[in-house]
């Protein structure tokens, strides 16, 4: 076993992975080889402090875009050869845990109007990055864009003040959607298709955020008595914003979190999101993994037995591949499953609260330093 932080890899056989044997992963090849060309053409993912860099993951990637599995049982027989599964125990005892996400469809408008009246940003050319050297010491290190002005840096203003109107006259709009609660819900998400008047079809993915840490409206609704903890979901929040219009505004800027977008093109509509890892997002088997411990692109084996409306009732058991982030995912067993665009997606996402098992598979080079 390898200790790692707050965690540990503890090697395991295939044969040991409950699930493993019924899974079909051959549809992550095509997906692996766009990673093994964004790395190659256009930069490295960040290593995580897990320290698994894009080269350990190169031989493997490089192998999968030559190999065409003729079955489920090829497709796995090819991931144990040039891999080590190695299961993350968490040093507190606790298990993983996984929730969903997916990419909105709104109704946006090119202009604003009296229906269409909530604006969807693109990144101001004020919000800078900020790393170790340009943080001000007022700032947590949680803080990864401020606003720099007149020289000085600071923090970027919140949601609260975004909503009131400080980003208006700039030109900064991408479209105005009609409802201020589906546009939260894209923030959450941090992508979305819109559906403008027309017919067209426009997508936005995440491009930057304001800087303030990400704090959940449905923990606060749950501390309030609002929702039973054990009915938490997306619909159940929905519904409570429904029923409460007048403090939709108090319990929105709860989380003082705001995200910017860009533009992306729509060249295949049966494709999900570019996100994070610069690769299309793939419905079921696309995870978001914590960013500052996970490197992009490394597959990851989940199991979660409770979780069972994904896979037609049963336990849900796949590999997947780590290929976004988000800042409510922190820690080393914690994912969030992309369940793909649209209404049905996002009543698939919005209830998966569940905990479940995770293993990674390391290539064969890279294991032996983990034991």
């Amino acid at each position: 076993m390898s200790d790692v932080a707050d965690f540990a890899l503890k090697a395991v056989s295939f044969d040991a992975l409950e699930g493993w044997g019924s899974d079909d992963p051959s549809v992550l090849f095509e997906v692996m080889a766009s990673c093994r060309r964004h790395i190659s053409e256009t930069k490295p993912y960040r290593t995580g402090s897990l320290g698994l860099t894009s080269a350990d993951l190169l031989p493997l990637l490089e192998a999968a875009e030559k190999f065409r599995p003729s079955s489920a049982e090829a497709a796995r027989l090819f991931f144990e050869s040039h891999c080590q599964a190695f299961r993350i125990v968490r040093r507190d005892g606790g298990s993983g845990f996984v929730t969903a996400f997916y990419e909105p469809e709104i109704d946006v408008a090119d202009r604003p109007d009296e229906d269409f009246r909530f604006p969807i940003y693109r990144r101001p050319d004020d919000l800078i990055d900020l790393d170790d050297q340009n943080r001000p010491a007022d700032l947590e290190r949680s803080y990864a864009f401020g606003r720099l002005g007149d020289g000085l840096i600071d923090a970027y203003p919140d949601r609260r003040a975004i909503d009131q109107g400080c980003l208006e006259g700039r030109g900064l709009e991408i479209a105005w959607a009609r409802s201020k609660v589906d546009l939260f819900f894209v923030h959450v998400q941090g992508a979305a298709r819109l559906r403008y008047a027309d017919g067209r079809i426009g997508r936005i993915t995440y491009a930057a955020k304001a800087g303030h840490p990400f704090s959940a409206i449905g923990k606060l609704l749950i501390d309030r008595g609002e929702i039973d903890r054990a009915a938490v979901s997306m619909q159940s929040i929905r519904a409570w914003l429904a029923a409460h219009p007048d403090k939709v505004d108090e319990v929105l800027w709860h989380n003082r979190s705001y995200i910017f977008f860009r533009e992306a093109a729509v060249e295949d509509p049966s494709a999900g999101p570019i996100a994070a890892a610069k690769v299309p997002l793939l419905a079921g088997r696309s995870l978001a993994v914590d960013r500052l411990i996970h490197t992009f692109g490394f597959p990851f084996f989940i199991r979660s037995e409770r979780l069972t409306h994904l896979d037609g009732g049963k336990p849900f058991q796949r590999l997947m591949l780590a290929l976004d982030t988000g800042s409510a995912i922190v820690g080393p067993a914690r994912g969030d499953i992309f369940t793909g665009s649209g209404h049905a997606a996002g009543e698939l996402a919005g209830t998966v609260r569940n905990d479940a098992d995770f293993a990674i598979l390391i290539p064969n080079a890279a294991a032996t330093r983990f034991g």
